[in-house]
């Protein structure tokens, strides 16, 4: 079987060079969260590549943070609960 990746074709023998070995080696040593961010990260790194562009969902994220109404609505969300963070409970 070969896989295709962004009209590059990968071959089963590839997959299972030294350095493929080394890196799942050290992948095995993260934590289980490590990995599952670096999953995350790579598969959105794949997911761009694939596709050509980042996802519209993540250009409207971006927008927002940077949209200063919503900006104001998060500083006064944030007042308005911020006696709540008195209440003892801890972040986690």
């Amino acid at each position: 079987m070969i896989w295709s990746f962004n009209n590059a074709k990968v071959s089963p023998s590839l997959m299972s060079t030294p350095a493929f070995s080394e890196i799942e080696r050290a992948f095995a040593r993260l934590s289980t969260e490590a990995q599952l961010s670096l999953l995350e990260r790579l598969v959105h790194r794949a997911r761009v590549a694939v596709s050509g562009c980042q996802d519209t969902w993540e250009a409207d994220i971006a927008a927002m943070a940077a949209d200063p109404e919503i900006q104001q609505e998060l500083s006064r969300i944030k007042a308005e609960f911020g006696a709540t963070e008195a209440d003892g409970l801890e972040r986690q």
